[in-house]
């Protein structure tokens, strides 16, 4: 209660915009691990990870930690690509280490949403074109640019007119690439579709789009917000398929749980956005020094504690265990799974009762009829095995 004895509930439903009619409304204290705690003591169990921003789990020691050292030193001092600032050097020296040799070149942004319109704007810049080429059913964020390539109509609809000279093909088509043309500036895809319900790349698609766009002078860009740092069983998507794209846009777990997002490329192909015009792309609070000191001991923890060496088999475990006669199909690969219901009335008790059994799990934008299981990649082989038992325990009652 607050002085005038209103609730936190009452006080964010009044003062807070909602993005929904029905958020799930449940009231943080602290958390750690997979866990989440309500101010009563309720214990949640997180297999959402913020969509897969927590791959290290809420308040890593080692990342409060960095940012705590980082805060009594300096936080913002000048917008992006000015000063020279010791956490966004280190971590983009460090990132890029682990990058091939043709992403040298990282720009900060804030956020997945701006990583995408930096690489959108940087694949015009670069090769003098207008046309971009995106997927059904995808999602590239919520800005204006993110939203004209969004796969999906009902959330592209209402905020109409978008931007021009976009295409829309078919993800899984080898016929739609003959779409992607000498005037395609870009070619921008998830390697795996996250909000259409975790749909994998089939018969080497990636390979044969990697191609088309090599084929045809454009930029093949690698939207990895939600599969990057580890949560497919590699560092990156691109390498789990072994396709290399021109840009990569990285954000959601990159900050370790600081916002953070980023868009690389080679120093050529960037170099476009260092004039006509000068500051043609630029943020105030990109590559923010504490984020990215955030990022960095993130990125440590990831490749020191071996978390994506244990990610199949974590995978592997939730799919044996993943048996109960109301699971269709468990879709996915890495901890970035779907269970699909096929009901999405069922999809929708499921949600609801495992908020009530301290489960907190999610669904898709543009597939209601599966939940979501993109837990922390520091989730044990015990707790996966315990968050089954609930799982087939909610799947009984409803």
């Amino acid at each position: 209660m607050n002085k005038n004895g209103l609730n936190l509930r009452t006080l964010f439903l009044q003062h807070v915009a909602q993005t929904s009619n029905s958020p799930m409304c449940v009231e943080v204290d602290r958390a750690e691990g997979i866990y989440i705690y309500s101010p009563d003591g309720k214990v949640y169990i997180d297999l959402i990870a913020g969509v897969s921003v927590s791959n290290t789990g809420h308040c890593h020691p080692k990342i409060v930690a960095a940012v705590k050292e980082q805060i009594t030193k300096y936080m913002h001092v000048m917008v992006y690509g000015e000063y020279i600032e010791s956490p966004q050097v280190l971590y983009a020296k460090r990132l890029t280490e682990l990058l091939p040799e043709n992403m040298s070149s990282v720009y900060f942004v804030n956020s997945g949403s701006e990583a995408v319109e930096g690489a959108l704007k940087l694949a015009k810049r670069y090769t003098g074109r207008t046309e971009m080429v995106s997927f059904k059913n995808a999602y590239h964020g919520s800005s204006h640019g993110s939203v004209s390539i969004m796969g999906n109509e009902e959330f592209r609809n209402s905020f109409r007119p978008l931007l021009p000279d976009t295409r829309i093909i078919n993800f899984n088509d080898e016929n739609d690439l003959n779409q992607i043309t000498e005037r395609t500036a870009c070619v921008i895809v998830e390697p795996v579709q996250g909000e259409a319900g975790i749909i994998l790349p089939q018969n080497d698609f990636l390979k044969k789009l990697r191609k088309r766009c090599s084929d045809k002078g454009v930029l093949l860009i690698f939207d990895e917000i939600q599969t990057g740092f580890g949560r497919l069983g590699k560092l990156f998507a691109f390498e789990y398929y072994n396709v290399i794209p021109d840009i990569l846009c990285l954000a959601k777990s990159m900050g370790g749980g600081m916002p953070l997002g980023a868009f690389i490329s080679s120093n050529e192909i960037m170099s476009a956005l260092q004039t006509n015009p000068a500051l043609g792309y630029i943020t105030t609070f990109g590559g923010h020094p504490v984020s990215c000191a955030a990022a960095l001991a993130s990125l440590n923890v990831i490749i020191d504690e071996k978390l994506v060496e244990q990610v199949n088999e974590k995978s592997n475990l939730f799919k044996h265990l993943l048996k109960h006669k109301k699971i269709k199909e468990v879709r996915g690969t890495g901890l970035f799974l779907a269970v699909e219901l096929g009901c999405s009335q069922l999809r929708e008790r499921f949600i609801n009762k495992g908020i009530e059994r301290g489960l907190l799990s999610d669904w898709f934008l543009f597939c209601d009829t599966a939940f979501r299981i993109s837990p922390p990649l520091t989730i044990t082989h015990k707790q996966i095995e315990e968050i089954v038992n609930i799982i087939n325990s909610i799947l009984d009652e409803i």
